[in-house]
């Protein structure tokens, strides 16, 4: 697996966990709503902030993974145009390559 694509699984999982911890703060927060006193008040305050932060961080991090997929689309679509019987071959060789594993089982 290459570096780029390492990257992306670990920006995706990374994604992934920031949505659950924003979902659990939000849960934590509706839980809390009945309590009263100045603590836990500035407390919800500073979290609800601290969310809306979160959350516009999340959307810009997605733009940017789905920015550098269409990317990576483009340019191998420019690639394969321009190297088309390169792109077959470099096909066939991985299809080999995942035949033989498979007939080894």
């Amino acid at each position: 697996m290459d570096t780029d694509a390492t990257v992306n699984i670990s920006k995706d999982k990374l994604i992934q966990d920031f949505r659950i911890v924003v979902a659990d703060a939000e849960e934590l927060l509706r839980a809390t709503a009945s309590q009263a006193g100045e603590k836990v008040t500035a407390a919800r305050e500073r979290i609800q902030d601290s969310l809306h932060a979160a959350k516009v961080k999340l959307a810009e991090a997605e733009d940017v993974i789905v920015q550098q997929g269409r990317l990576a689309v483009r340019v191998t679509d420019e690639y394969v145009q321009e190297n088309p019987w390169r792109a077959v071959g470099i096909a066939a060789g991985v299809g080999l390559v995942i035949g033989l594993l498979i007939g080894r089982r």
